[in-house]
């Protein structure tokens, strides 16, 4: 097995003495061989499978010559679109390209093209007509049928008929890549590989197999009901214990998505992570301005994958699904110990954990044998009963991490669902996070306070963040600790009124808290808040929600959120007068802004 870094140029695969690659995977990112970044992971388990493994990274989508770079590979060309969607890595909430891209060399923007795995799968077919492509990744995961597309305003096929790939994977895709790999190496082609679970692929025979039909496409475009009702549907059979088959009609063809593929067992998560990464960026990028992307992760720990949170903004249940797995005490110290021989180890493991750090275990003992509840969430609007509530084998894993030799501190910085934790009625893990595991400051997520906004959100009522801010706040006291909350908040959810950002500011001005970390709504595919975005529909309720669309509303919903900046004051003055709320103007305590100035003139819209 090759110690070092995989190939990512001709000269480097000459150098290991082979004429051409079995597979190469084109990536709309750099090489960081880490198991954060998906092409590391796919490209040592196909390394492991003893396959030779070639990483075209960032290539030049405008010049056909840079996808020759290795010539035609033995079996398939592996396309991702990088670690984001290349549209949310592209451009703002506003749809206005980003300055910076943490994922190129140097942060420079503007490497990857819009909509990636589709341009890079053409230009292939340009070059080599018959060899096979498998789309994999964020990207394909999430656009894997028709969904609605924020950048073009319009809804847009299944990426798989976009691209004219052979084959999608969605979700992790750990399992559908060693069975891939398997088949091609017992000679079988691509068309036989149309029964993989965690795979979709295009038919132009209408399958005969017990499935659901979805909505055809021409009915979603149609009908927003019908996208909504469409959406209900996947989201609904997304757990591989329960979900089934589904297929989506097209003029003269249909896609067709297998079952989900199964979470990884313990000890196969265990493996996944314990391949021989290098844990850095390719050394060519350095000269570069190396990858900002590799800074956070580097010396962090991944303990879990999946999440039972339910948030609706989120798209991890269409990703990476409801059940939670973690690797076991054994690999992750290993990891570790690692981590703190590198040389520029400080001392400081800056996380553990994954989408969600505190949750290490299944939800309830159901799910190990019938999946997730598929029209039940197990957090929200209230727990569920089964709901299982226990930190203590994270706790354990985190105290021996503290007593490593070599490392000072362990930080927690991945999401920690507060009201979780606070359905644990053993306040040990809460007091060591604050003692142990903070650098000041604890980031968590309310996203909102309004409860019906919270509601569309998928999560709990205000009265829990409440009560866990008092408590975080007495704990600090109890040890002594000056250390604060740093909430994130979505502006412009569906849902959310200016009358919603004007409680959420005065909420914030009684507490004293600070919005610092305020991030608008941005419709991206695959999750329940787009679908309501788009479709004007609550797919769960199926009843009407209403969206605020207009750029400007937007940005007073979230200058209300950041009320203190003077550079948001007359977004705030015109939001309040249009509310009617010019008692929160002036110079009383209760006001967010003062009086405007003498002279000013300034106009509002109506």
């Amino acid at each position: 097995m090759n110690s070092d870094f995989l190939p990512i140029n001709r000269f480097e695969m000459e150098k290991l003495g082979w004429d051409r690659p079995d597979f190469v995977v084109v990536t709309g990112a750099t090489y960081v061989d880490h198991p954060s970044f998906g092409t590391a992971i796919i490209s040592r388990i196909l390394e492991n499978m003893g396959f030779k493994v070639a990483i075209l990274a960032l290539p030049d989508w405008k010049s056909l010559d840079s996808f020759k770079e290795f010539g035609k590979p033995r079996f398939a060309f592996l396309i991702n679109g990088g670690n984001m969607d290349s549209m949310v890595s592209n451009y703002t909430a506003s749809k206005k390209p980003r300055k910076t891209d943490v994922y190129a060399p140097g942060n420079v923007p503007g490497l990857r093209p819009d909509r990636a795995s589709i341009v890079y799968s053409a230009a292939i077919k340009q070059v080599y007509k018959k060899v096979p492509i498998i789309l994999g990744g964020i990207e394909a995961s999430l656009r894997r049928m028709a969904h609605y597309d924020y950048w073009s305003n319009k809804v847009r096929r299944s990426i798989i008929l976009d691209s004219k790939a052979d084959l999608v994977i969605y979700g992790m895709g750990e399992r559908q890549i060693l069975e891939i790999g398997k088949r091609f190496k017992e000679g079988m082609s691509i068309k036989q590989m149309k029964d993989i679970p965690g795979t979709l692929y295009r038919t132009h025979s209408k399958p005969e197999f017990n499935a659901i039909y979805l909505p055809t496409f021409k009915e979603i475009i149609d009908s927003k009901k019908k996208f909504a009702e469409s959406f209900k549907i996947q989201h609904t059979n997304t757990d591989p214990f329960n979900g089934s088959p589904l297929v989506e009609g097209y003029p003269g063809e249909w896609v067709v998505q297998n079952i989900p593929s199964k979470p990884l067992l313990e000890e196969e998560l265990d493996w996944v992570h314990e391949l021989p990464y290098k844990r850095d960026y390719h050394p060519s990028y350095k000269s570069r301005g190396g990858i900002k992307a590799i800074e956070e992760v580097k010396f962090s720990l991944i303990s879990n994958r999946g999440c039972y949170g339910g948030c609706s903004f989120c798209a991890l249940t269409f990703h990476q699904g409801r059940i939670v797995r973690s690797r076991s005490h054994e690999s992750i110290i290993k990891e570790a110990i690692e981590i703190t021989k590198q040389p520029d180890f400080k001392g400081y493991i800056h996380d553990v954990g994954g989408p969600t750090a505190n949750f290490t275990k299944r939800a309830c003992f159901k799910q190990e044998s019938r999946g997730a509840c598929p029209t039940k969430q197990c957090l929200a609007p209230e727990p569920c009963k089964l709901l299982e509530v226990d930190h203590s084998d994270y706790l354990k894993l985190l105290r021996e991490l503290r007593s490593l030799d070599g490392v000072k501190k362990v930080f927690i910085r991945s999401g920690i669902r507060f009201d979780y934790l606070m359905l644990d009625k053993d306040e040990t893990f809460f007091k060591e996070l604050v003692e142990h595991h903070i650098s000041g400051q604890l980031k968590v997520a309310p996203e909102h306070i309004s409860d019906n906004v919270l509601r569309l959100m998928g999560k709990p009522g205000n009265r829990v963040f409440s009560n866990f801010s008092k408590r975080y706040k007495e704990i600090n006291e109890e040890l002594g600790k000056d250390q604060y909350l740093v909430p994130y908040f979505i502006s412009s959810h569906p849902g959310s009124t200016l009358k919603d950002a004007i409680e959420l500011a005065e909420y914030l001005r009684d507490t004293g808290l600070r919005s610092d970390q305020v991030q608008d709504f941005i419709p991206t595919p695959g999750t329940l808040s787009t679908a309501m975005y788009y479709s004007g529909y609550d797919p769960v309720t199926m009843k009407p929600v209403k969206s605020e669309m207009s750029p400007h509303e937007k940005a007073m919903q979230r200058a209300l959120l950041q009320y203190k900046k003077p550079q948001n004051r007359e977004l705030v003055r015109e939001a309040l007068i249009l509310c009617k709320r010019e008692d929160l103007i002036g110079r009383g305590e209760k006001c967010l802004i003062p009086l405007a100035s003498k002279g000013s003139k300034k106009k509002f819209r109506r």
